[in-house]
């Protein structure tokens, strides 16, 4: 059983290293700034009795993630983690600018080398979960579908799939992007597949659907940059079996129904997915009797594009979401705020308490 069932069983509070899988070579500070395993020798020959509390905080609104993970750090590679004690917030919690999520208290020299690890994985959680949180807000009841396989280091998948969760993503493009959160990846056909079968978007879906006969019918409609048309050959073909159909068309090009249509154009941009394109293609399929099918948009799709289809009440019924989700925007910082208990901190840092914060046992 994944950890995650037993998380939300209730049989553990947070996830482990079973979960994370770190690598060995943080215990050796491979992956620590220089300059915090040098003070960690200096602390050792001159300030060994020495406690201090470090605290994390951010800038942002933000949509907290990463603390289990960076609980788990500490209790793997810390030095006689026992003797730390930890307070934090959990993945999830909606966080303010500068509150504290997180503290560490205890000898400096094990554990301050990992100071900076902690720092990115915080955020680098925190920014896919916010990213995530504010397209899921912006597309309303609408599902989004993670798909950022393709604009991120395939080591990261795991840990930027979880962080998409927590931010309310309810689909993912890969199994691993899936791992940590217990469920497995999902999509349909590729441009690659429609190209094998020489363009014939009817044939590839055959295909697919006779290989893989259990799974929802979604279709791929821009290879040949004609969608109204592909989506209407499919749909009179496979009729109640084709539950949806994407568009991805590229923003340098033009689709065909407005070269066929050009007293429509004028007012907006035609490149790419558009709304009055989608428009048009809900309007052939439901005058066709597919009101059934569903219209999936990707390609380019972040935020504030979400917003202004929301806005144009675009018929879209999903939205699958790249690269945009993956920018790093929200940076943490951790300060040593206390030294044996009594206020001591870099000007304008101080020690925040935060009533919000949970010891962590």
């Amino acid at each position: 059983m994944k950890e995650i069932e037993l998380k939300l069983q209730g049989k553990i509070k947070r996830l482990t290293n079973r979960t994370f899988k770190f690598d060995e070579r943080v215990k050796e500070g491979w992956f620590s700034a220089v300059y915090f395993l040098k003070t960690r020798e200096i602390v050792r020959a001159y300030k060994p009795d020495n406690i201090v509390t470090m605290q994390f905080f951010q800038k942002e609104h933000a949509v907290l993630c990463g603390t289990d993970e960076v609980i788990a750090l500490i209790k793997t590679f810390a030095d006689d983690p026992d003797s730390l004690e930890i307070y934090s917030l959990k993945d999830g919690d909606k966080i303010s600018p500068f509150e504290t999520v997180l503290t560490i208290t205890g000898p400096y020299q094990n554990f301050g080398f990992l100071e900076g690890v902690i720092d990115g994985i915080l955020a680098r959680r925190t920014s896919v979960s916010t990213n995530v949180y504010n397209v899921v807000k912006a597309a309303g009841q609408k599902p989004v579908i993670f798909m950022g396989d393709r604009d991120d280091h395939f080591t990261q998948q795991a840990g930027d799939g979880y962080a998409a969760h927590i931010g309310g993503s309810t689909a993912q493009a890969t199994h691993a992007m899936n791992e940590w959160w217990g469920k497995k990846g999902m999509g349909t056909m590729p441009h690659a597949l429609i190209q094998l079968f020489n363009g014939d978007v009817v044939e590839a879906s055959k295909a697919y659907h006779e290989k893989f006969p259990e799974d929802d019918l979604l279709v791929l409609v821009d290879y040949n940059n004609d969608v109204i048309t592909d989506a209407l050959k499919v749909a009179r073909v496979f009729g109640d079996k084709l539950k949806g159909v994407r568009i991805d068309t590229s923003r340098t090009m033009i689709d065909q129904h407005f070269i066929r249509n050009q007293d429509v154009l004028g007012t907006f941009d035609p490149r790419g997915v558009n709304g009055p394109l989608v428009f048009a293609l809900r309007e052939a399929l439901d005058k066709e009797g597919f009101q059934h099918v569903k219209i999936v948009v990707s390609g380019g799709f972040n935020q504030q594009r979400i917003m202004e289809f929301e806005e144009q009440k675009v018929p879209v019924d999903i939205y699958g979401i790249g690269g945009s989700l993956l920018k790093i925007s929200i940076g943490f910082t951790g300060d040593n705020v206390m030294l044996n208990g009594e206020p001591q901190a870099k000007a304008g840092r101080k020690y925040r308490f935060n009533e919000r914060l949970e010891k962590v046992d």
